[in-house]
């Protein structure tokens, strides 16, 4: 199989679901002359036509308002916001609108729509490009929402997004998109959501993650097994819907959790999994549940990046405490 950047993997999700069904649209800033800001569309507005890969004005609820008059009307658009963080000029859109039109609409109206936004830190971008949001997302019933960590979970997640007859906001992490790279198989493919991953096995204790905080945790288990602690790397995969039976299994291998993320501590989608696995795992716990995560402030300036977001040394620690506990 040839090895894929994750945005390689992203574009080629992209044609396959355009050439297979004509109902399949891009719409969004720069997508289609320019091939995306990250060239996740490059060159499909050259291959299947202005009508199909629309370039829209800078403004999201514009451009999530026009999907979901798309995707009711029996097409299956995908339109791409640049960046999470710009979603909330489209809040109203997304949680008012697209999540709910199935329930409103008395099951009338499918919403085979894909959000398509990029996340994350570690790349020294501009405020309000890194927020990671995903939790406010989570919280939309109706929405589903997708994170993938690898390139082959981008493209295979991907397709099972786009064939959904729901909305899915499908969150793509800056860091990995051509940091991350491994096999992708040239034909299609789907990767069910709700499905958790097993990245690395482990028996002493299980760390918890999502999108490129799925490489953070396999290098703090990687220095936890250089001191003989066998640390478990699961990756969700989705958050809703959450692999929630997937979750339990992994804490009772080990007894002992620790859950990464990159959004800020309070309300970020950690505390979810950690009040899941109270309720599904309590008595498979041998300590404390961990919580690793970037401090409850804005983000900041890109000098002072490394300091906010959260570290291998951080995972490591709380893994340790857990270890600890009695």
């Amino acid at each position: 199989m040839p090895v894929l950047t994750m945005i390689q993997a992203i574009r080629a999700g992209l044609d396959e679901a355009m050439a297979a069904d004509p109902r399949v649209m891009i719409l969004g800033e720069d997508v289609g002359a320019l091939g995306g800001v990250f060239r996740a569309t490059d060159g499909l507005q050259a291959k299947y036509g202005e009508a199909r890969v629309i370039d829209m004005p800078l403004a999201e609820a514009s451009i999530v308002g026009a999907a979901l008059g798309l995707a009711v009307s029996g097409m299956r658009p995908i339109a791409e916001i640049q960046f999470l963080g710009f979603a909330h000029q489209a809040f109203h859109q997304i949680g008012q609108q697209v999540a709910r039109m199935r329930f409103r609409s008395q099951g009338r109206c499918a919403v085979p729509l894909v959000l398509r936004a990029a996340f994350g830190g570690g790349v020294r971008t501009p405020e309000l490009h890194s927020d990671a949001f995903e939790a406010f997302y989570a919280h939309c019933p109706g929405l589903k929402v997708v994170m993938p960590a690898t390139a082959y979970d981008a493209k295979g997640l991907l397709a099972t997004a786009i064939a959904s007859a729901d909305p899915v906001l499908f969150c793509e992490p800056l860091r990995g998109y051509r940091l991350v790279k491994d096999e992708v198989p040239d034909e299609p493919y789907c990767v069910p959501l709700g499905e958790l991953r097993v990245a690395r096995a482990g028996r002493d204790v299980t760390l918890v993650a999502w999108s490129a905080a799925v490489q953070l945790a396999e290098r703090a288990a990687a220095a936890l097994d250089a001191d003989g602690i066998s640390a478990e790397v699961i990756d969700l995969r989705t958050l809703t819907p959450l692999d929630v039976d997937g979750l339990a299994r992994a804490v009772a291998r080990t007894g002992r959790c620790v859950v990464v993320q990159e959004a800020p501590l309070s309300a970020g989608f950690g505390a979810e999994v950690v009040a899941t696995l109270v309720e599904t795992s309590f008595y498979d716990l041998h300590a404390p549940i961990e919580r690793v995560s970037a401090p409850d402030t804005p983000y900041p300036l890109a000098g002072v990046e490394d300091f906010y977001l959260p570290s291998v040394d951080d995972v490591v620690r709380a893994a340790r405490r857990t270890l600890a506990a009695a």
